[in-house]
């Protein structure tokens, strides 16, 4: 499992490499990006989920460091499920912020909205 301590801007030839590992792979799904009313929309449907640019954050507070990292381990679990990964930061002694966005299409797609739904169950 790799844990992103950090997000930083992705360059375009970043986006291309990720874009070429994933057909590679064979599991490239061409999903395009959403337009900005879709997305608000979509906001509107998670809850607790904030935009940041192209991305899609949700912090959340645990009754201590072990349960944070069980969720994270959950949200892990989700993730390679769908193939589609969020970068996670474990802060305080307690606290988890995900960070979603499809960094081969260069924005947010369907793919984050489900993933959000999907880990707002775990809560």
């Amino acid at each position: 499992m790799r844990i992103a301590l950090t997000v930083g801007a992705q360059t375009r030839w970043d986006k291309r490499a990720a874009l070429a590992r994933a057909r590679r792979r064979g599991n490239l799904a061409v999903m395009p990006p959403l337009a900005d009313a879709e997305i608000q929309e979509r906001l509107a449907a998670v809850g607790d989920w904030h935009r940041e640019l192209e991305t899609i954050i949700r912090e959340s507070s645990f009754a201590d460091f072990a349960a944070a990292i069980a969720f994270v381990n959950r949200v892990a679990e989700l993730a390679e499920a769908a193939n589609h990964h969020p970068d996670i930061l474990v802060h305080g002694w307690n606290k988890v912020r995900l960070t979603l966005s499809t960094h081969s299409q260069g924005g947010l797609t369907d793919a984050d909205f489900r993933l959000a739904g999907q880990i707002d169950g775990l809560l």
